[in-house]
């Protein structure tokens, strides 16, 4: 499925979702594989069928698959008020963050965006430290986090879409 085919599957109440993502689609601040990763991070972390299948790379498969037990991890050792949680180790193999298999600045940016999704602003910090770091401008994190949100809003209203009809 094409970005345009999923596109026409979002309902006239939501138009807003179907324009915005025509916008970030043409958006030139991030190259194309740091655009369509996000894309694609941001709809596996979203987990609509229609949604991921409008998308493919596979190191933004991996950025969404460790961003979920990262995301859970971190989001709960930040929100948990005792201190002691946040000193112990994690104890979870992370190796694809050190070996992801592309540019590491891109792999960071699409595990900022499903951090976005998921909702954990540790790993928001580290990954946004990490991509300013390594070059990238405000600019091209608020495309990343306009992305993150856009999907995640058609996810959403195609799995309501969904439920509704079945």
């Amino acid at each position: 499925m094409s970005l345009d085919a999923l596109r026409d599957q979002i309902p006239d109440y939501a138009k807003d979702i179907r324009l915005n993502l025509g916008t970030l689609a043409s958006e030139t601040t991030l190259n194309d594989q740091q655009k369509w990763g996000a894309f694609l991070a941001s709809a596996l972390a979203s987990g609509n069928g229609a949604v991921i299948r409008a998308m493919a790379v596979t190191a933004a498969k991996a950025a969404a698959a460790i961003m979920a037990m990262n995301n859970v991890y971190y989001r709960a050792t930040h929100l948990m008020h005792a201190e002691d949680y946040k000193q112990l180790p994690a104890k979870l193999r992370m190796n694809v963050i050190a070996n992801p298999g592309v540019d590491k600045v891109d792999f960071e940016l699409w595990s900022l965006a499903v951090s976005a999704v998921n909702g954990c602003g540790m790993c928001l910090d580290a990954h946004e430290k990490v991509v300013r770091k390594g070059g990238l401008s405000a600019d091209q994190v608020h495309t990343a986090l306009r992305i993150a949100a856009a999907v995640h809003a058609a996810s959403a209203v195609l799995t309501g879409e969904s439920a509704l009809a079945g």
